[in-house]
């Protein structure tokens, strides 16, 4: 994982991990705006044969840190983000109830987007 570049592609909503060019992982996101900013992951992916090097740690890890940096929540809709988030409470504070709200709402509006 040495060589490990994390990538933020806003406009296409992807977090990416690449190693020597090839994209091995990414979290897939948007941002939600209203009641307040914050950013949203729904899926984690790591590619099979990248599996087991710590990627989706390293990509949830980077998102705290952007959100962190834009202070901006993280209201986790994907069940890998929320398990490490659980496991590194004081990187990654809980989502306040109604961000959690308005995060599936936003979702359920938009049924193609992930």
């Amino acid at each position: 994982m040495k060589d490990l570049e994390i990538r933020d592609d806003r406009a296409a909503g992807r977090l990416e991990a690449l190693t020597g060019g090839e994209v091995v992982g990414r979290i897939e996101y948007f941002v939600l705006e209203s009641p307040e900013r914050a950013l949203v992951p729904v899926h984690t992916i790591v590619e099979p044969a990248h599996e087991g090097q710590g990627i989706a740690g390293a990509l949830a890890r980077e998102l705290y840190d952007i959100a962190a940096r834009e202070q901006s929540p993280v209201v986790s809709l994907c069940p890998y983000v929320t398990k490490w988030a659980e496991r590194h409470p004081d990187e990654a504070r809980p989502a306040d109830q109604d961000l959690l709200t308005a995060a599936k709402d936003w979702l359920s509006a938009h049924p193609g987007r992930f």
